[in-house]
């Protein structure tokens, strides 16, 4: 029976059983759609990844898959993977190219083992929503969103993976989010995105920028402990919408998880012209004049490393054996 070596790893976390758990095959070579899916539903891993060779430019390319749908783009399992294959030995630190399916990004892995991911060029578009409506379907107070509203709207964010971000005035009010599945799934619907990322400057840490929950019952995640595509996207918004009043931050800390007991810490930084590429902790410095790069890193831990054992290709009927 064929077996493929399989990791459990936590992202944005340096400790076990914290962060966002992803799963990860790092030798994914002929498996088919079908087979990823099955084993990304065994794992039940918010998102699992699948690295195969790449030619043409890029060192390795990467498929996502949560439990019921692939996605085109995951922050936590692509610093999950680059991180284990760092720990295996088999890339050094330094910058890699990675093909996804929204086009080939730069990874870079630091001396001590911290990877960044540079994502694609951030879009923000603000929208015109109720705030009845997004109160109801997040099970938020309204009066806790047109606090904010009038100096940080509602918008659709992404780099690569979008978001509808919507700002709450404060941290008790986030964490008493109780979220209408149905319901966000229909604004995720209407708006074309993953899911929604609510978020609050009254964070927990003071090392923290902001405190983050994300809500993603359209692609299977009906809340993501610390999603490193959404904090990237939220770093665009809070630039587009002027947030830090012209002094942007060199880098914002988004915590997120508390509320499922798995706290994790992701970095995005957003710059023009994609960094000086110096030091320790760089992150490269390949993005063209102008145009602004938002890159987000992490920290991340394997718990788990074994194998998934898998039926014949032809047996259709067959069970994946964890």
């Amino acid at each position: 029976m064929e077996t493929r070596r399989t990791l459990l790893v936590d992202a944005f976390t340096d400790d076990p059983l914290a962060g966002n758990v992803a799963g990860v095959v790092l030798d994914a070579a002929g498996l088919s759609h079908d087979r990823m899916g099955r084993i990304a539903a065994e794992l039940g891993a918010s998102e699992t990844a699948f690295l195969t060779p790449a030619d043409g430019g890029a060192d390795r390319r990467i498929r996502y898959f949560t439990p019921t749908d692939e996605v085109d783009l995951c922050g936590h399992a692509t610093i999950a993977s680059y991180a284990a294959l760092f720990a295996d030995g088999a890339i050094d630190a330094g910058e890699h190219v990675l093909r996804t399916n929204v086009g080939d990004l730069t990874v870079t892995v630091t001396g001590s083992g911290r990877v960044w991911m540079r994502q694609e060029s951030p879009t923000v578009e603000t929208v015109e929503v109720d705030a009845d409506r997004l109160g109801s379907a997040l099970g938020i107070d309204p009066a806790a969103l047109r606090d904010v509203g009038a100096d940080l709207p509602v918008a659709v964010a992404s780099t690569g993976l979008p978001f509808l971000v919507v700002p709450v005035n404060f941290l008790e009010r986030l964490g008493e989010a109780d979220p209408d599945m149905r319901a966000v799934e229909e604004l995720s619907a209407e708006f074309d995105v993953a899911g929604v990322y609510a978020f609050t400057f009254d964070a927990l840490e003071a090392d923290s920028t902001l405190h983050g929950r994300a809500f993603a019952p359209a692609v299977g995640v009906p809340e993501d402990p610390v999603t490193g595509t959404a904090s990237g996207a939220v770093g665009g918004y809070l630039r587009a919408v002027e947030a830090f009043d012209g002094d942007f931050p060199e880098e914002i800390r988004c915590e997120q998880g508390h509320f499922l007991d798995r706290p994790g810490y992701v970095r995005v930084r957003v710059e023009e012209g994609g960094g000086d590429g110096e030091g320790e902790d760089a992150i490269g410095g390949n993005g063209e004049d102008g145009e602004v790069t938002v890159t987000v890193g992490g920290d991340a831990v394997v718990s788990l490393d074994g194998e998934i054992r898998l039926p014949e290709e032809e047996d259709g009927d067959g069970i994946i054996e964890a």
